[in-house]
């Protein structure tokens, strides 16, 4: 080394010592910061297939409602909270999602689901149709179908799952396997779109087990939609089916006569489950969705967690040499928002992120690929300059108001908790803000919140999750995730193999080439 170089880099540590203070460098903040820097240096993306993927959606999940669960989740551990993460929070790959639709700026669940379940934004209202699909017009299905990865990875003879805390026919989770005209078609066509050749959420599920040999796992609400209006619900007596053509899709689908199938309603049954033993599962634990995970303890036969049922699905699908697709959804988050209760969407979220760390320690990154995201968010607001480790449900402990009462630090932009004409904005005082069922205040009145239009975060660790960051149009989630199983012709991965099928509309088409190469040689050979 010369000289020269020498007092250059003897200068240039001096220019840095004087940039930086002992107090600086000696700082926790800054030995985290350098800690997170070599992590991120250190770090590789995974580019190989991946044998298994699982993608959670937290229904309703802003980014205030992460940051809101994530300081309440720490405050309950005895943090202060804001330091705290949740267990996606700690992924390495990190993005957003636009979640527009084409018809809405702020969407609905249904074109949210059929984007990054199926890869085209769709219309508002409908479920697996692209966007010629037309709400509530049954015509509008035919020829419109667009397929979800769950269906395409059970059709390539993959293991898969759905899991909602909602009603499995409701529009997130119908997403995956249906193709209607209507959400709100859960069990009954209307009368004005009958005789029409459309066929109600809860039927269609039945028809998607003809692909591959069946879904291997279906778990959430919902039973009131596969039962008769004259048929009473094992669990609450005095409740009865929502179906109107006397069918039993239960025992339908018991007829079906699955391998090694179980169909379970309460937490003992599916406790009982052998999941080395079984291998499809159906369980609706309630006649419509399941309880917010605050008050599951209370249901009176009992159901499973989030986390229990993704640990017993993945407990099913990973014995599968071929891999398997699991897609979760924590569907109550967004019902608690819509009643303007900000407690139930925050548990409900923590509640997910138990789920996600679940799924984390069964898996390996350098086969599964997770990824956490939403479809949508809503209107929740964190504001009011409270102090540090002030408790996040609870009132702001600075900025006093205009009128002298007490505010809380979060709150809604609209929904029932606003003030309604001639009223004046209730004083919060002696008030049980941080109570399971208290309601926030909103700014102007509705009677059921709304969601936002704002972008969602995508969280994601795994093989090719490196795909999934920066700003991106939802419907491309669906593009990462089947490029990272190598699910379809189109895929680019190198050598991928996944092109067996369980007699599936693909292995036709491997069979139709076959042919076509037989009756060439044939040709040939006659020549």
């Amino acid at each position: 080394m010369s000289m020269a170089h020498f007092l250059l880099i003897l200068a240039s540590l001096s220019w840095v010592s004087s940039q930086l203070t002992s107090p600086q460098i000696n700082s926790q903040w800054y030995k985290d910061g350098e800690n997170v820097l070599k992590q991120k240096l250190n770090a590789k993306n995974i580019e190989k297939t991946g044998k298994n993927a699982i993608l959670f959606i937290g229904d309703g999940m802003s980014i205030p409602t992460e940051v809101c669960a994530r300081i309440f989740q720490g405050q309950k551990r005895g943090q202060t909270g804001e330091e705290n993460n949740l267990s996606w929070q700690l992924f390495p790959n990190v993005g957003l999602s636009k979640t527009y639709s084409v018809d809405f700026q702020v969407p609905d669940s249904a074109a949210t689901a059929t984007a990054f379940l199926s890869g085209v934004k769709t219309n508002d209202g409908v479920l697996g149709l692209n966007q010629n699909g037309i709400k509530g017009q049954c015509a509008s299905e035919k020829n419109n179908h667009v397929n979800s990865l769950v269906a395409i990875a059970e059709e390539l003879g993959m293991s898969t799952g759905i899991i909602t805390t909602a009603r499995v026919t409701h529009a997130t989770p119908g997403a995956a396997y249906s193709h209607c005209a209507s959400r709100n078609w859960e069990a009954n066509i209307p009368s004005s779109q009958a005789g029409l050749g459309c066929k109600d959420i809860a039927t269609q599920l039945l028809d998607a087990y003809n692909i591959g040999d069946g879904f291997e796992v279906v778990m959430g609400g919902g039973r009131c939609n596969f039962h008769s209006i004259n048929t009473t619900d094992p669990e609450y007596t005095t409740f009865k089916g929502c179906r109107f053509d006397g069918k039993d899709l239960i025992q339908e689908w018991k007829n079906k006569k699955l391998s090694n199938s179980a169909y379970v309603w309460n937490l003992t049954a599916f406790n009982a489950i052998d999941p080395n033993k079984t291998d499809h599962l159906l369980g609706l634990f309630d006649p419509s969705h399941m309880k917010y995970d605050a008050d599951r303890l209370t249901d009176k036969a009992g159901e499973p967690s989030i986390a229990q049922m993704t640990e017993k699905a993945i407990q099913i699908l990973q014995r599968n040499p071929k891999g398997y697709f699991l897609f979760v959804e924590g569907g109550r988050i967004d019902h608690s928002h819509h009643s303007g209760v900000a407690y139930g969407a925050i548990t409900d979220t923590i509640a997910m992120a138990d789920a996600v760390q679940k799924a984390v320690a069964m898996t390996n990154p350098q086969e599964t690929l997770i990824v956490v995201t939403a479809d949508h968010g809503h209107t929740l607001s964190m504001s009011g300059y409270p102090k540090r480790g002030n408790p996040i449900l609870g009132l702001v402990d600075g900025a006093p108001s205009l009128d002298g009462k007490p505010y809380t630090t979060i709150n809604y932009a609209n929904g029932p908790g606003a003030i309604k004409d001639g009223e004046l904005r209730p004083n919060l005082t002696g008030v049980d803000v941080q109570a399971r069922l208290h309601e926030q205040q909103a700014i102007f009145p509705i009677i059921y919140e709304t969601h936002d239009g704002a972008d969602v975060g995508i969280y994601s660790q795994g093989p090719f999750a490196h795909l999934l960051t920066g700003v991106v149009e939802q419907s491309y989630i669906f593009h990462a995730m089947k490029h990272a199983l190598c699910l379809g012709p189109n895929s680019n991965v190198p050598n991928c193999q996944r092109f067996v099928t369980r007699g599936s509309a693909v292995s036709s088409v491997a069979s139709n080439m076959l042919l076509l190469v037989i009756m060439l040689c044939l040709v040939k050979f006659l020549q």
